[in-house]
Formats: structure tokens, sequence, C-alpha cells
């Protein structure tokens, strides 16, 4: 079989509704300046979808300094991977800035979130290694299990924040590493970004006293929002030196592209010379590293955005239960609202949701989610006002009301040509 025919004929499980979803429901255009106003198909919509949790997209100072470090050097500089010819001073500079930030001895700079987990996981364990984890982790967590599986490396999942399950599968991945001579790495998030609920870090931590294991949390979406100073779902829970790897990206609450891992100073020294994603990947540009620190610099002088952020979060989530709508665990910024229905009901929603209250928000059906949910995914900044929240809930209770009524219950999925 020609390799290209059979991906003509299978899209697979979301490129299936290309032609009904693309350019509307999946790659939709939100244009103009970031901000809870951008326009959406030619008209203004309300978006609550960006992850700029902190609002530090179009902040002025970060404008302004990410304008001038392209004046000043290009996007070019440095040249090379890291290891090569690729290191500055202010990336050793921003690296430092974030290990003290989050409490641990190190940091090292990464270029993407995503490829930075999946090496961190890959470079860590090896083949005779155990991993131990979440069932609701993300996608790049995932894959670098993948990776470790596919060297011959055995791993443990227990069901979503199932401290009980965990510790069983501690029992089971001890008693594999003692056959191996491997080590145990437990992998979780400390913000679940779909549910919005937090990983138990707590309880993960505690289960330290009866196994012998490293843990591993990937913070995104807890990096810059939770925490007393925004460090962290670690600081949340009391646990920072209980996490022993914490991975925190720039792409939420900074604004920005890039990520770290920060942990022990040997170890991270030990990610520096072998993680693959890294060696082999040209440095962070220079705007993107003094854009870095000057982000960092305003999560940490700046608590009034992330105060302003969680009097957003309260009212909404507040209104919305107020008003009997469910949703679910969360307990983070990340704010799910569930509904009864399937994909057409969905599509009807959204359109309705866009088209005539002009609220942009990210919707999820299966296999995201179980089959007959959907869920309405809204995330707050501190770039919202009260007013966002109020038209936002009363548009919700009117689609809510619709959709009891049956009036989103087409067969098929509408033409959005």
């Amino acid at each position: 079989m020609d390799i290209f025919e059979k991906l003509r004929t299978n899209l697979g499980s979301l490129g299936q509704y290309m032609k009904q979803a693309h350019g509307y429901f999946a790659f939709p255009k939100l244009e103009g300046e970031i901000g809870t106003k951008m326009r959406f198909r030619g008209k203004e919509v309300l978006v609550w979808s960006l992850n700029n949790y902190i609002g530090l997209a179009n902040h002025p100072e970060v404008r302004a300094a990410d304008a001038q470090a392209a004046a000043d050097w290009g996007l070019a500089y440095p040249m090379g991977a890291r290891m090569m010819s690729g290191q500055t001073s202010k990336h050793e500079e921003l690296e430092q800035a974030l290990a003290e930030f989050v409490g641990k001895q190190d940091a090292f700079l990464l270029n993407y979130g995503y490829q930075g987990m999946v090496s961190i996981i890959d470079s860590i364990c090896g083949r005779n290694d155990v991993i131990v984890y979440d069932s609701e982790c993300h996608a790049c967590i995932m894959d670098g299990i993948f990776l470790h599986k596919a060297k011959g490396g055995k791993s443990f999942v227990f069901q979503h924040n199932n401290i009980e399950k965990c510790e069983k599968m501690l029992s089971f991945a001890t008693k594999r590493a003692a056959e191996t001579g491997g080590g145990i790495l437990v992998i979780t998030e400390g913000v679940f970004g779909m549910s919005g609920d937090l990983g138990k870090l707590n309880e993960i931590c505690a289960l330290k006293k009866e196994f012998k294991f490293r843990f591993l949390v990937d913070d995104a979406h807890g990096f810059g929002t939770m925490g007393a100073t925004g460090a962290g779902t670690h600081q949340h829970f009391g646990v920072m030196d209980g996490v022993d790897i914490l991975f925190g990206t720039f792409a939420k609450s900074m604004a920005g592209i890039g990520a770290f891992v920060a942990c022990e100073e040997d170890i991270c020294n030990f990610l520096r010379y072998n993680m693959r994603s890294q060696t082999f990947a040209k440095s962070l540009p220079m705007p993107m590293v003094i854009g870095a620190l000057k982000r960092l610099e305003l999560l940490r002088t700046k608590p009034e955005l992330r105060e302003n952020l969680w009097k957003i979060v309260d009212a909404l989530q507040s209104g919305l239960k107020a008003e009997g709508f469910n949703l679910g665990a969360t307990n983070s910024c990340v704010t799910p609202v569930y509904f009864d229905g399937g994909v057409p009901e969905a599509t009807n929603v959204v359109m309705d949701l866009r088209e005539n209250f002009n609220v942009f928000c990210s919707v999820v059906t299966y296999p995201v989610i179980p089959k007959g949910q959907i869920m309405l995914r809204l995330i707050p900044t501190a770039m919202h006002t009260l007013e966002d929240v109020k038209y936002t809930i009363e548009a919700f209770k009117q689609i809510k009301m619709k959709l009891e009524q049956g009036k989103y219950n087409l067969s098929q999925i509408p033409d959005i040509s």
C-alpha cells in the first residue's frame, strides 16, 4: 500500500471532521491584539480560550522588552545549540532566576514544553527503571512514556488522583525495580489542564515514607497561578522539597515560548548533557530569553496581577455554580462547564455562543471526555472584568435552557461555510 493513500483514507479521530470543522471548531482564527476582545470571522467576540492567565501577553513593559531585545539582538542570536555555540550569560541568568522563584537549586531552559517533557522522561528513565503515572496525564507525558516502553521499560498507571491505586501501583513498581535493579519515577500534573483539578501532590509526597521513588510534576498551568507567590502547585501544597523535578512552561502565565525544568543541581547538569531535544536543537533566541526575564520579573513583583486573576476566577466559578452549572472538580483557574449531549449538540451550542452571543470559548467532546458529555472550557485571565463574567453567565443560562429544551438536537453538524 502507498503510505500516502493510507493517510488519505484514514484522517484520524479528529481529522475525520476536518471538512465540517476546519476554520471554525478547529484551527479558528482569532485576530487583532491579544486580549479579552478579539475578532472572529469579522466580528468582535469575548474570548475565554487564551492561557494568558496573568495578562502579560500585551503588558506594556513586556511589549517594550520584547521590541528592544529584538532590535538589539535580532532573532538569530545565539546561533547553534547551547552545548556547542548557543550559550549566553542571559540564558544562565534566566535559569538561575527561575530556580530561585520555584525553590530549586538549578533550572534548565527548554525550547518547547511538549518536546521538553518527552525528552526529560526519555533522559531520566532507562529500560530498567519503572514509571508510575496518573491516567489523565498530558499527551507530552504519555509520549515520553511511550518512548520508555519502546526501550523495554515498564510503567504502571493509576486511576486519576486515586492515591490508593497509586500506592498499589507503587507496590508493583517496587517489585519490578527490585528485579531489574532500576529506580522508580512517579509523574503527575500540578493542575490538570482540561478538568482543572489539582494533582494530589501532598498525598503522593507522603508515600515517600513507604516507597522509594522520585517525583516529577508537570506544572504548566500551575506555574504563575498557584501558591502564595505564584511559584506553583508544589508551593500551594507546601511540598516544594517533596517534588524532585518541577516542569514549567512559558506558554501559559508567561505568555511566551519555551519551558524549563528545575531540580537539584547535579540532576540539572545531567539533563543539560543528556536531553536530546536540547542537545540537537538551536538555543532559544535572545529576545525570547530577555522577554522571559521581564515576564518573570512581573510575576514576582506585581502580585496584583495574580490577585485580579483570582478575583475573576472566583466570580466566574461561584456565579456559574450559583446558577446550577456543573464545573466538575476544578479548584484552579481552569473552568470546565459540563452539559449532556453529543457532537451535534456541541457544535450547535458553540455556534449559538459565537454567532448570537459573541462569546468565544473552546469545546471538548468525546474522545477527550466520555460519550454523552459536552465540555465548554473557559480560561479566566487577569484582563477580564466582572462585567465580562456577568455577561458570560447570562449567555450560558440561555444556552443551557435551549439545550434542555432540545433546540440543539440536530442529527448533523451544521454547515459553517
